[in-house]
């Protein structure tokens, strides 16, 4: 496809000239003889590249090409000058121009210049149209109403500025639900910074956070940006922010109040435009009266809250999240897409999914994985889905009244809560068994992060000696 290239400038001859040279190169060139019908054609015919005069009568170059970048227009352009100074280089260059010309024009210079103003244009096209297959993907898949509801509060948030905070259990997709926050906001061109809290050592966070300078500590060999740094005009997700310590809590909420921080080891002030987004598994109003969580900064956090519900509690979209991640790991492993039977939807729509959403993936992906020649001709049964759920575990109706009832908590004078936990305690258990009690391999399998295997397993009491 002949690229095509827009010339603006009030000089006949350097229109003719250039014109000339361009066609001759294989480029279709269209010109105009002032900024004011230029820009109306680079709205009209979207060129490729513009090559456009800084002196010209009623609207200059420089004015012009600030235009054309407030208007959003991100068509390169290369200014040309026949009194071309270093001044005036720099400042068209700070307004955006991609390079600049001086006259009389040098063709081969010319040319370079524009096959690599070309090339940067490609680059952020293939940019634009990665960020848009991204945002495809991290979608909320569900037609439940609680998740229509969840949209459409994330189409209402996702313009504003403000803070985020997505509270839910491990496992039901609040990390999509951050990038799909960034990806509709303003800032969608900017980082996107994901920090796992509970996967950092409390003694490195700080640095992970706000970078250091070199020679801070032992190992500081030169200087470190932070995750703040990275993030600056743009978005940080903190992802189980209810297991930092304290002291950094009090620092983020300096940034939260300021913009402001310090590296550590360093004393000059930092100053950034950063959007946060914060989610935990844990109830902070609990923590809180713990001592474990600051009160004021839980305030500064919550301007607006965005609760995602357990799976077990949109059962109604379990058939549809459970083809959509069989068609994707399908395509993924070059397999064929299998249909599921209406048995084993019931079955997975009574399973009581401890790993959420997480827990489901993984199932649809380790059958997709597993499935022989012959297993593609066939759809997905109840009985080949029992061979792949944790044994003792009821996943159906029917199954409540057979299964033991250790495994299932069931006491006629039990509370509920009380249910719940020795469910859980239970599962944990079998599936610990399962995987020879090796705890990695078990929160991998279960779909949650290890840290939080940990915690459960301390809180019930189940202790295991890892080699």
């Amino acid at each position: 496809m002949r690229r095509t290239i827009l010339i603006i400038d009030d000089e006949a001859s350097i229109r003719q000239s250039l014109s000339g040279a361009l066609s001759d190169e294989g480029y279709q060139v269209m010109s105009a003889p002032n900024a004011a019908q230029g820009i109306e054609l680079m709205k009209k015919n979207n060129p490729d590249l513009v090559l456009m005069d800084i002196w010209m009568p009623d609207l200059d170059g420089l004015t012009a090409l600030n235009e054309i970048k407030q208007q959003g227009i991100e068509t390169p352009v290369i200014m040309m000058s026949g009194h071309g100074t270093i001044e005036t280089a720099v400042k068209a260059t700070k307004l955006g121009a991609f390079d600049f010309l001086e006259k009389p024009i040098e063709l081969d210079r010319t040319l370079v210049l524009i096959r690599n103003a070309l090339s940067a244009r490609d680059l952020i096209q293939e940019n634009h149209a990665l960020r848009r297959q991204i945002t495809t993907r991290k979608q909320l898949i569900g037609e439940s109403p609680v998740i229509l509801q969840l949209k459409e509060l994330i189409k209402r948030v996702a313009p504003t500025s403000g803070s985020v905070l997505i509270t839910g259990e491990n496992g039901t997709g609040k990390e999509v639900v951050a990038q799909m926050i960034h990806s509709l906001s303003s800032r969608f061109k900017k980082p996107l910074i994901e920090v796992n809290c509970a996967a950092i050592p409390e003694e490195l966070i700080e640095s992970e956070l706000f970078g250091h300078e070199k020679g801070a500590f032992t190992g500081a060999t030169q200087l470190r940006r932070g995750r703040f740094d990275l993030a600056d005009n743009g978005t940080i997700f903190l992802d189980e922010i209810g297991d930092m310590s304290l002291k950094t809590q009090a620092k983020l909420l300096r940034i939260l109040q300021e913009q402001k921080f310090e590296r550590v080891g360093g004393h000059e002030t930092q100053t950034v435009d950063v959007r946060l987004i914060a989610a935990t598994n844990k109830e902070l109003k609990q923590e809180i009266g713990k001592g474990n969580f600051r009160e004021d900064l839980y305030f500064r956090l919550n301007v607006v809250r965005i609760h995602l519900p357990a799976l077990r509690e949109r059962k109604g979209d379990i058939a549809l999240l459970t083809k959509h991640f069989l068609k994707e790991f399908a395509s993924m492993h070059q397999k064929k897409v299998r249909e599921v039977t209406k048995e084993a939807i019931d079955l997975l729509e009574n399973y009581p999914w401890p790993g959420n959403i997480r827990e489901l993936k993984n199932l649809a992906e380790r059958l997709t994985i597993l499935q022989s020649p012959e297993d593609e001709q066939k759809p997905i049964t109840a009985d080949e889905l029992r061979a792949h759920l944790n044994e003792g575990v009821p996943v159906s109706a029917e199954s409540f009244s057979e299964a033991p009832k250790s495994a299932v908590a069931l006491s006629s004078g039990m509370s509920l809560k009380d249910a719940k936990a020795d469910f859980e305690r239970e599962y944990i258990v079998q599936a610990l068994k399962d995987h020879g009690w090796n705890i990695t391999k078990t929160a991998q399998t279960l779909g949650i992060e290890r840290s939080y295997l940990h915690r459960r397993m301390n809180s019930f009491g189940i202790e295991v000696e890892e080699d």
